[in-house]
């Protein structure tokens, strides 16, 4: 959903997405990881939105935005790649507040203009945290919130018996999003790493969620369910955080 992911020059390489950034929207739009897990999570976490601005960060072709929109939120967003800007604003109107900008650079908002911010499949891409919380943190409002997914930290463990959990470790998956190859570049932590920079950067973390998939999924992909009777799985985890 997020193609926010460069922080260096190494990760600008690996993980451009300008240069697949059509067919890797063209899988969100139907895939089960995308649009029956991820986006469907995000949505119901952060439940009744009308009226909230937020701001959504990596937000990829806009998925996201839209459908916290027609829920009736004022919606803000940015990305690294241009080319993703560009189909999130073919998805959203050329009046929809769409920038190109870069999460561990300061951000182009003013401080509290938030009530809410996204980072949708954004923060696994960076070695660094403490930047990007910190920017996100100063861009809410008091008692705002950051609602959020990244990589689950038993992925990379159970991809990979010899990875040592407890280690930041980078790591490198290879796809070809509708016939459009790329290798994306991640930075593994364990859990406790993950809630100590939310901690440092000022925020209380009120929900960590490993839910299931819609409901709809068990029947559109019926092999890949399968084996997951309750619906869940592990492959990202959600956190709601609270600006303290």
């Amino acid at each position: 959903m997020s193609s926010e992911t460069r922080s260096s020059t190494d990760v600008a390489v690996e993980n451009d997405y300008d240069l697949f950034a059509e067919g890797y929207a063209a899988v969100n739009e139907t895939s089960l990881l995308n649009a029956y897990y991820t986006l469907p999570a995000i949505v119901n976490l952060a439940g009744d939105v009308t009226g909230r601005r937020i701001l959504d960060a990596g937000c990829g072709s806009g998925p996201t935005s839209k459908a916290l929109r027609d829920k009736g939120a004022v919606v803000a967003g940015f990305d690294r790649s241009a080319k993703m800007v560009e189909l999130a604003r073919q998805r959203l109107g050329d009046d929809a507040d769409l920038r190109v900008a870069d999460i561990s650079q300061p951000l182009p908002y003013p401080d509290a203009a938030f009530d809410d911010c996204v980072a949708a499949l954004v923060l696994h891409y960076l070695e660094d945290w403490a930047s990007p919380l910190a920017e996100l943190r100063r861009v809410l409002k008091p008692g705002g919130r950051l609602i959020m997914a990244v990589n689950h930290p038993l992925l990379l463990p159970l991809m990979n018996r010899k990875a040592k959990y407890f280690e930041t470790t980078k790591w490198t998956d290879e796809y070809d999003f509708n016939g459009q190859k790329a290798t994306l570049t991640y930075w593994h932590r364990p859990l406790h790493a993950m809630t100590d920079a939310f901690t440092a950067a000022g925020f209380r973390t009120a929900v960590i969620s490993e839910p299931p998939a819609a409901p709809e999924a068990r029947e559109l992909f019926p092999d890949e369910m399968a084996e997951f009777p309750n619906g869940a799985f592990l492959s990202f985890v959600f956190f709601v955080l609270e600006a303290a």
